[in-house]
Parts: C-alpha cells; sequence; structure tokens
C-alpha cells in the first residue's frame, strides 16, 4: 500500500465517486449498484484518554443553519483534514476510551472494489399529508428489512450492519462535546411478539387489535465515533460525520443490512430514498417512510420525508441491481441525522437530513466492522 500524497487527495475524492458509475442504455436497464475504488483507512497510533462524565442531555435531532448552497461551498478537506476527521474515539462498557489516529491509502496497483436560527419555530418534519406507515404483526416486523431496525436506549433508531454491530447517528450518544447520560450502559431494543407463541388467546386470530410487541435489550460493548463529529460541531462541519457504531456484547441472531457506498442521487431508483424508525409520537410503533431527495453534497442527503424525532440514527438505505450476483440487493447508503432549518435567501425552508456513506466513510466503518481491510474491497 502507498500513502496517498496530500496534493493529490482532492483528486482521489473526485474519482472515488466517478468509477464505474452506471448510466441507463436499452430498453431493460435496471439500477445497478455502481463500482467504487475505495480507500483504505487503517489505525496507525492509539491513546488512552480519562474517563467522561457522561453529562450531556440526549438529543433525539440536531438543527444546522447551514443549508446545502452553505456546505456546497465548503471545501473539501485536505489529506490532513481527512485523516482527522476519520481518526476516532472508542468508549468501552466499562467507562475507558481510547482515541485512534488513522492513516489513509490506496491500494498498490490501483486494484479496487467492484463493484437560520429557527429554535422559536415548531419542527413539524412532517410536510403535507403524513405519509408515514406504521409496521404491524410480527409478520412484517419480524421480517427483513424491518427486523433490521432497533431502538436505542438513549431514544433513537440504529440498524443492525452485522452480526453484533449497530449503525446510528453520533449524536444519539455524544453531543460533540463528551458522552450522553446513559451511554455507559447504553442497550439496543429488538421488537419481539410480548407473547411466546406469538398470540394472545383463543381469538387472536379474529382480532383486529395489532398483535402486541415488547423490546428485548442487549448491552453494547463498545461505541466508535469519528473525531469529526467530536471536533466539529452540529451546525457546522461536525453533520457531515454524525454516525457511530456499536458493538453489541453478544450476537443478535437477525438478518442484518450491508452497508454500501451513496450512489449519486440521480442513480438512486426513482431518486427515491426509504428508512424505518421509532419515531417519538407512534411509541413502541416502528416507522416506515420513503420520499425523493431533493438536494445533495458530498457527504449530505436533504430530503422531506416525513419524521420526528426518535427516528434519528435510522438507516437510509435503497435497493439496487448487483451485477455481480445478478440479484437485488438493499444496502444502508446513510445515515438520518434529523431536522433542519435553512434560510435561503431571507426564507426559511426546512429539510430532513441523511449522511451519505461516502467511500472514505465506508474504508472506516466496514473496517470497524471486519478489522481487516482486506474484506471492505467491495462499497
Amino acid at each position: 500500500m502507498a500513502g496517498i500524497p496530500g496534493l493529490l487527495f482532492l483528486l482521489l475524492l473526485l474519482l472515488l465517486c466517478a468509477v464505474g458509475q452506471v448510466s441507463p442504455s436499452g430498453t431493460h436497464w435496471k439500477p445497478t449498484w455502481p463500482a467504487y475504488r475505495l480507500p483504505v483507512v487503517l489505525p496507525q497510533s492509539t491513546l488512552h484518554l480519562g474517563k467522561p462524565d457522561f453529562g450531556a442531555e440526549a438529543k433525539l435531532e440536531v438543527s444546522s443553519s447551514c443549508g446545502p448552497q452553505c456546505h456546497k461551498g465548503t471545501p473539501l478537506p485536505t489529506y490532513e483534514e481527512a485523516k482527522q476527521y476519520l481518526s476516532y474515539e472508542t468508549l468501552y462498557a466499562n467507562g475507558s476510551r481510547t482515541e485512534t489516529q488513522v492513516g489513509i491509502y490506496v491500494l498498490s496497483g490501483g486494484s479496487g472494489g467492484q463493484e437560520s436560527s429557527g429554535k422559536a419555530r415548531r419542527k413539524r418534519q412532517i410536510y403535507g399529508y403524513d405519509s408515514r406507515f406504521s409496521i404491524f404483526g410480527k409478520d412484517f416486523l419480524l421480517n427483513y428489512p424491518f427486523s433490521t431496525s432497533v431502538k436505542l436506549s438513549t431514544g433513537c433508531t440504529g440498524t443492525l450492519v452485522a452480526e453484533r454491530h449497530v449503525l446510528t447517528a453520533a449524536h444519539c450518544i455524544h453531543d460533540g462535546k463528551t458522552y450522553v447520560k446513559g451511554t455507559q450502559k447504553l442497550r439496543v431494543g429488538f421488537l419481539k411478539p410480548k407473547f411466546k407463541d406469538g398470540g394472545r388467546g383463543a381469538n387472536s386470530s379474529s382480532s383486529a387489535i395489532p398483535e402486541k410487541m415488547k423490546f428485548q435489550w442487549i448491552r453494547v460493548k463498545r461505541t466508535h465515533v469519528p473525531k469529526g463529529w467530536i471536533k466539529g460541531n452540529a451546525n457546522d462541519i461536525g453533520m457531515d460525520y454524525d454516525y457511530a457504531l456499536l458493538e453489541l456484547k453478544k450476537p443478535h441472531k437477525r438478518k442484518f443490512m450491508k452497508i454500501g457506498v451513496s450512489p449519486p442521487a440521480k442513480q438512486l431508483p426513482g431518486g427515491r430514498i426509504h428508512f424505518s424508525g421509532y419515531d417519538n409520537d407512534r411509541p413502541g410503533n416502528l416507522v416506515y417512510r420513503f420520499c425523493d431527495v431533493k438536494d445533495e453534497t458530498y457527504d449530505l442527503l436533504y430530503q422531506q420525508c416525513d419524521a420526528q424525532p426518535g427516528a434519528s440514527g435510522s438507516g437510509v438505505y435503497v435497493r439496487m441491481w448487483k451485477r455481480q450476483q445478478q440479484k437485488w440487493e438493499r444496502k444502508i447508503i446513510g445515515i438520518f441525522s434529523g431536522h433542519q432549518w435553512v434560510d435561503m435567501n431571507g426564507s426559511p425552508q426546512d429539510f430532513n437530513v441523511a449522511v451519505r456513506i461516502t467511500p472514505l466513510k465506508y474504508a472506516q466503518i466496514c473496517y470497524w466492522i471486519k478489522g481487516n481491510y482486506l474484506d471492505c474491497r467491495e462499497g
């Protein structure tokens, strides 16, 4: 492997998303997962830190006055800045924590993977008619893809991305300065039938009442949060790094959803995204929605999917054709961050924002999951 010279880094960022982009051709064209040449993000050194105070209040959404045009006007990070942002902090269940510095590399030979203030306004997050769907019944809730959505004990949502790993938003466990209350004993909840046989008695088959469900909880072993979130803040570049990975103390034994590099919005099927979460206004319900992407930057997707606090951390996914395996596959391409009021030429406009999984973020998250960069060649 070879390091990336700083002067070539901006060019690399642009090329990473240009390799293998697919355009429609023929009458039977399918939206196909693009191929990307992926970098490698590897730990370089680890420093032990003092225990945090876990004093932050849990916020179920983040807001920013920096909208699409503001973010588009922000220059891409330099090589040294990217290394700083992708360095990360790890919190362990015993309260200890470490900071890991990383290096960014390309593989020798060039081979790669395949394929406005707004505080006084009420943050409605519902755009016109409420288009969310509450998912009821174990036949749906316990089956893929809805079964990949889990609830965090801090109030947010997460998505199963491996046998022991959950992807969520960084602000669900860290406010940018310190960890939120309850993070040291963080748990992940899985919806299950309230009754062992899945029924409510002899009349359950004829009843129109939705089946009662309950959460079964698994403790979190450790969490990873990028320094781009910790060193930044939710009103500026920090939002670009609003993601975190949780490792459970034991396997969850459910089917999970793979992560993938976010294609450009114009390549998404119908220009549309999907996600499910535990919105606070529908307690105990898993809520599914889909909507069109309205705008995008290199790191963020702007959309107006109906959502409420509690849905933060949901995995944003799409279903596209996997050419190599000749099958359709859903992948998580982003993490729902929250609501944003934007002052656009003096006129306030609101969006819901999702953090895109870029090639560098994919390489980082995949390494957190796999622990081996050779298993992270495909985005």
